[in-house]
Parts: structure tokens; C-alpha cells; sequence
């Protein structure tokens, strides 16, 4: 069975860097495949993993509705739909990659959301773990074309207000009473936490799990346009993920693939 693994908080406070360690560490540890969705419209999640799609699934959408009163007949538009949903998944070893995106012009996409939202329901059945990258106002969980969240990631940076960021972020979770399984917080950009910090994070309706540090590693891979999936088992940022995702809940970590049965 997959796990949705969704990582959401405001910009600059690492996110997406988590959500790519996250994917290193799933596929390190034999947990794939994976499949990554980059939902956030300013899409980093490929560029960190050394992806790059050809198409959005926005894209995808708006060359659908502008298109699906000129096909053929007998063609059903849903399947159509999805069959180029398909041409927008960036294939490779162990790993899969749908980059959202936003789409770009007027119309309602109601019914589309729906075959969006079905298809990666039936899509996400082929992965042991589906990481979900998002935006800081969650558009796609707000039109469910996420499905259902098996364990949320909130991230902060070491700050004030991105703790006060991720408070409002779950009141927002509970306004689109999206129930995920489980709500886990992580600080990012630090590797302490001050003892104000701490007081207000006790507060949270969440479970905090740990820092991950500034990594001079991925730095250096940023300007090199280096995967982070290549990143080496000393680099900081790395041995800090591994501890947070030790710390999850037993239900809450795939499973590696060995302990895995065959479906037949």
C-alpha cells in the first residue's frame, strides 16, 4: 500500500529541500519506488532532483479544455485526458516525477480536477511512497487532487513567524478538514532550537520531530546543478533527515521493498 507523504509550509523555510531528502532517504533505504509530486507553482522539487518534465499537469489541463471540443468523435475525453496525463510523468530508475504546475488561462476546471484527482489516486497505487511537495496555501489539497495524506510535514524556519506561519497553515488544514493521518513539524536552517522557539512549538497541534541543519553540501550541489539525491551520507542536512524519519512512528515508514509482498 503507498503512503503520502505530503511536506508543506511558506517559501524559503526549506521545504522543498526536505521534501528532496525525504525521496534521497526513502530510495537510499530501499523504499521505492517513489513518486514525486512537485505541486508548488514556483517548481524547485525537479531541479533538486535532477528533473526536469516536459510538460505540468497545468499545462496538461489548460491544452485540454481548449482542445476538448475539437476531438474526434468517439474519442471519450477522458480517457484523452488521462492519456496525456501520463505523457506528463517524468520516468527514471526508482523514481517518478509529476510537476503540477498552475493553469494559465479562464475557464472552470471542476470536471478536469476530478480525472486529475482520480488519476493520481490510481497512479499513486504503482509507488510505495508518494512525496508531495506544496505550496504555502495548499491550492491542490484544497481541491483534494491530492488524495488522501497519510503523514504531513509542517516546515519553519527558525523563526517566530514561521512557527506562527505553520499555526495558520493549521487552521487551514482544519477549515479543508483534510484529516491527515498524521501532522508532523520540522525546523529547518538550524540545528538547535532556541528555548523560545520550543515554548510556542509545545503549543502546536503537531509532533515536532527534529532540525535540519544548513548544509554547506547543498549549497555547493545547488550551484553545481547537482542532484541532491547524490549527496553523500556524511552531509549534515542528510544524517538530520535520517534521525527524523527514525523518529516517525513504525505505521508511518514505508516499508523497504524486502519486507514487501508480492502482489500477484
Amino acid at each position: 500500500m503507498s503512503r503520502i507523504l505530503a511536506v508543506a509550509g511558506k517559501g524559503g523555510t526549506g521545504k522543498t529541500t526536505l521534501a528532496a531528502l525525504i525521496i534521497r532517504h526513502l530510495l537510499r533505504g530501499n523504499r521505492g519506488p517513489c513518486l514525486a509530486v512537485d505541486a508548488d507553482p514556483d517548481a524547485n522539487l525537479g531541479v533538486m532532483l535532477g528533473r526536469r518534465p516536459e510538460r505540468t499537469v497545468g499545462r496538461v489541463l489548460q491544452d485540454f479544455l481548449e482542445q476538448k471540443l475539437s476531438l474526434p468523435q468517439g474519442l471519450p475525453k477522458q480517457s484523452f485526458l488521462e492519456l496525456q496525463l501520463n505523457a506528463a510523468i517524468s520516468e527514471g530508475k526508482g523514481l517518478d516525477l509529476v510537476e503540477m504546475g498552475r493553469p494559465e488561462g479562464p475557464g472552470c476546471y471542476c470536471s478536469a480536477n476530478a480525472v486529475l484527482r482520480d488519476f493520481l489516486e490510481r497512479l499513486s497505487e504503482n509507488y510505495r511512497a508518494v512525496v508531495v511537495d506544496n505550496e504555502a496555501g495548499m491550492e491542490h489539497l484544497s481541491r483534494r487532487t491530492a488524495g488522501k495524506i497519510n503523514d504531513l510535514f509542517m516546515v519553519s524556519d527558525h523563526s517566530v513567524k514561521g512557527i506562527r506561519t505553520v499555526m495558520s497553515l493549521l487552521e487551514l488544514i482544519d477549515e479543508l478538514k483534510l484529516n491527515p493521518e498524521r501532522k508532523f513539524l520540522v525546523v529547518c536552517r538550524t540545528g538547535s532550537l532556541e528555548a523560545r522557539l520550543e515554548v510556542q512549538i509545545r503549543e502546536l497541534d503537531l509532533e515536532y520531530l527534529g532540525t535540519v541543519p544548513e548544509d554547506p553540501n547543498i549549497v555547493e550541489f545547488d550551484l553545481r546543478e547537482r542532484s541532491l539525491l547524490e549527496l553523500p551520507e556524511d552531509s549534515p542536512a542528510v544524517q538530520a533527515v535520517a534521525k527524523i524519519m527514525a523518529a516517525l512512528p513504525a505505521e508511518a515508514r514505508p516499508e523497504p521493498a524486502a519486507r514487501i509482498a508480492v502482489r500477484r
